[in-house]
């Protein structure tokens, strides 16, 4: 066999080593429910009981999917913040390097963050109204005070 041939034979180990264990990981993982709205997928992941739990205990689940307040509106920018979470807490879990209480990142807290000053509008604007912040740094944040209202923490 020649290097050319060797090479393609060696690619195509590679190719198809990387996409039988991908599509483990997919089946596995029940990768396809990530595709949904439905809060059943973020329990598949075992550490997220307590804010499924909290969720149904909520007054937000009559009327809010974790989607609604954790991706940002748009269907690529959905998928694309599903994505990166989604490579995150892989990553985190296959590692064993997360911290016991999950935090939610900055990005995260603004996607958050706008999910509801969008819902809450006519509260927001009032609230922000007389409490304008004169800098970043004292702008209100809903999840501030608020941090348990979606599921508890």
């Amino acid at each position: 066999m020649n290097l050319r041939a060797t090479s393609a034979v060696a690619l195509g180990l590679v190719i198809g080593a990387a996409a039988g264990v991908g599509a483990y990981t997919f089946i596995y993982a029940q990768g396809a429910s990530y595709l949904t709205n439905d809060p059943n997928a973020c329990v598949n992941c075992h550490v997220m009981r307590e804010q499924y739990d909290g969720w149904v205990k909520s007054s937000h689940r009559s009327v809010a999917v974790c989607n609604d307040c954790h991706t940002p509106p748009g269907r690529v920018a959905k998928y694309v913040t599903k994505a990166q979470n989604g490579f995150w807490h892989s990553f985190a879990f296959t590692t064993g390097r997360f911290p016991d209480e999950i935090l939610i990142t900055s990005r995260n807290h603004g996607v958050t963050e706008r999910a509801c000053r969008k819902c809450h509008e006519s509260i927001t604007l009032e609230i922000d109204g007389p409490h304008a912040a004169k800098t970043p740094r004292d702008e209100l944040a809903c999840v501030r005070c608020h941090r348990s209202v979606g599921h508890l923490h």
